[in-house]
């Protein structure tokens, strides 16, 4: 139930709570689906908005998140100029003047990230550093969602990340440890997770808040 509710398998939580005699609520898993399917879908403002419209207090508390969430809307406002070379790139210097530098003129990290950020639209598209690759790769969009997915459980009070994923580290750390050992091991050890979970996704068309519809890679 732990896992399910975490990763956003709205239908699957309701179906283990209803065999399993307990209360969920699905209500609150769906707005961090809608928030999480937005920031995949790189519509960082939709996922403010929404944010700011279950609790406001999150983005107040957490500067560097709201800054991280600002910058991604910077990375597609340029994606699209890059995209699309004839297009203005005036909107994205008047966001990222508005929105982004009077944060950045405080505070030495979020400045350094706003220059890298800009540096998109100085460098061609087909000759960039790694550092700024990686800015419009879609692993970017997923950091983020996974940093606001953590911080709205958080805000109501739940752990910010499943009990099974520190449970799955932990058995991770001791067979590498065990291996550096020389223990005698199988080659692979599978987790064992795949048929238990499967049993409640199966014939569920369920929301999958992991790369907005991929298989969760613990249990894949």
């Amino acid at each position: 139930m732990d896992y399910f509710k975490h990763e956003g398998y709205a239908k699957a939580a309701e179906k283990f709570a209803a065999e399993a005699n307990i209360r969920s609520d699905r209500g609150s898993i769906n707005e961090r689906v809608d928030i999480q399917d937005a920031l995949h879908a790189g519509d960082a403002e939709v996922a403010i908005s929404k944010i700011n419209e279950l609790n406001p207090q999150i983005l107040d508390d957490d500067k560097p998140l709201h800054f991280a969430l600002l910058r991604l809307q910077l990375v597609e406002l340029i994606r699209s100029c890059l995209k699309n070379p004839n297009d203005d790139i005036t909107p994205a210097l008047d966001f990222a003047t508005k929105h982004l530098a009077p944060r950045a003129s405080t505070n030495d990290d979020f400045r350094e990230d706003l220059e890298k950020t800009m540096a998109l639209l100085i460098f061609p598209p087909d000759n960039l550093a790694p550092e700024l690759k990686d800015l419009l790769d879609p692993r970017l969009r997923t950091d983020v969602a996974d940093r606001v997915n953590k911080a709205i459980l958080s805000s109501q009070g739940e752990r910010p990340e499943a009990m099974i994923r520190a449970l799955v580290r932990l058995r991770n750390w001791a067979e590498v440890k065990a291996r550096k050992e020389k223990k005698n091991l199988p080659v692979k050890i599978g987790l064992a997770l795949e048929p238990e979970l499967t049993s409640y996704r199966n014939g569920i068309e369920d929301s999958i808040m992991q790369g907005n519809g991929a298989i969760d890679p613990m249990i894949s």
